[in-house]
């Protein structure tokens, strides 16, 4: 301790004492035993004393503490030494920092006929819009019929698609997924990296498509159910929607109910890898088990295309709130936020770059969503698509 923080120190310390000892006693003892009010008023005069002698002391010596530095002292932002803006690096131009999913709608308008009684409505949970924005895309809606031309210009717009959960398998709406698909295919042929992800309904579309199959699901006993996922065995992880994921979490995924359940069907490994369409196209990730003890596979990723499908829904656990079973811990949301930053990152490679004046003119922002949560199951909101539902 220096010298002149030491007699600081000894002021401040012996100040209250003086000031105690300069205090008259009120005690009757006391006033009995004073002769005379003089003794007592004797006391402030050795405060004033000592006071008299302390302050040139005290005054001198501030004068010997070391001044602050200027430079010192001045509070620093973060950015203070950084240079200016104008020298972050340039983003790789390879790739598109404002990528659109094209996401298909779905017949119906989500609620069983509560929101539109339109024969020809069509929707999309707001859920997909939400789980797509949130790693950094926006929308455009493919409305399943719309003339074709109207809808594959629609196409021509985004850089990757996602088909959504649902119960249409047939009809014009799988012949629209089938014409889609292709033309996936067909896009990632010609050099763009067009990706897409098809979730509950849409795996089980791509299972009818590529097996060229329309009867090879079978039926599983997974309405409303959180559940695991089970890796298979020597899983090769890297390249694909869990190459993200960080250790722990990864783990989590084999042993907390961290995914959302919510199908009558699927198909088996079995069945699956005894395909050899199934088989040469996809690569099995993972599996799960329905509540009847029957095993399903929950994840594929095609082995030369970057399509993704889920036998589960990785949307619901961040953004739907209708069923009870929907996992909503920070891990579950974890997921979602993983799956959907995959899915964008892919999008992001693609070359399609569309004129904005269009991509605008198409966007999910010409739509308003619809509240339907209020009846406490299926979805919180949906746009819904018909003759007048454009703003």
């Amino acid at each position: 301790m220096s010298k002149s923080l030491f007699i600081l120190l000894l002021f401040f310390i012996t100040m209250p004492i003086l000031l105690d000892s300069s205090s008259p006693d009120d005690s009757p003892a006391s006033k009995s035993a004073s002769p005379s009010h003089s003794s007592s008023s004797s006391s402030p005069s050795i405060v004033t004393a000592s006071w008299n002698h302390l302050f040139p002391l005290l005054t001198s010596l501030s004068k010997e503490l070391p001044k602050p530095n200027d430079a010192e002292s001045e509070i620093r932002l973060p950015s203070r030494n950084q240079k200016s803006w104008k020298s972050c690096p340039a983003q790789d131009p390879k790739l598109n920092f404002r990528p659109v999913i094209g996401i298909l709608s779905h017949p119906g308008d989500g609620a069983s006929g509560r929101l539109s009684n339109s024969t020809n409505a069509s929707y999309i949970a707001a859920s997909y819009v939400k789980f797509v924005e949130s790693a950094g895309a926006r929308v455009i809606p493919l409305i399943y019929n719309e003339p074709s031309d109207v809808l594959f210009k629609k196409l021509d717009l985004v850089n990757g698609v996602l088909f959504t959960g649902g119960w249409a398998k047939s009809g014009l709406y799988y012949d629209v997924a089938n014409q889609i698909f292709k033309e996936v295919l067909k896009r990632n042929d010609a050099g763009d990296h067009f990706p897409l992800y098809a979730i509950c309904l849409g795996f089980e579309l791509l299972t009818m498509i590529i097996s060229e199959d329309k009867n090879i699901l079978e039926s599983f006993n997974a309405t409303d159910q959180a559940s695991t996922l089970e890796f298979m065995k020597n899983a090769i992880i890297e390249g694909t929607v869990f190459q993200r994921f960080p250790p722990e979490l990864l783990k989590k995924l084999s042993t907390d109910c961290l995914i959302m359940q919510n199908h009558k069907y699927g198909i088996s490994p079995e069945r699956l890898q005894s395909n050899k369409r199934l088989s040469s196209f996809f690569k099995l990730l993972t599996t799960c088990t329905d509540a009847d003890d029957k095993t399903y596979v929950s994840t594929v990723q095609a082995n030369e295309f970057p399509v993704t499908a889920f036998q589960w829904h990785p949307e619901k656990n961040a953004f739907e709130w209708g069923l009870p079973m929907i996992p909503h811990s920070e891990e579950a949301v974890q997921v979602t936020q993983h799956v959907a930053n995959y899915f964008v990152s892919e999008a992001r490679k693609s070359r399609n770059r569309p004129p904005s004046k269009l991509v605008l003119d198409n966007l999910i922002y010409n739509y308003s969503p619809t509240f339907c949560g209020k009846a406490g199951k299926g979805y919180d909101e949906v746009y819904i698509f018909s003759d007048s539902s454009r703003l």
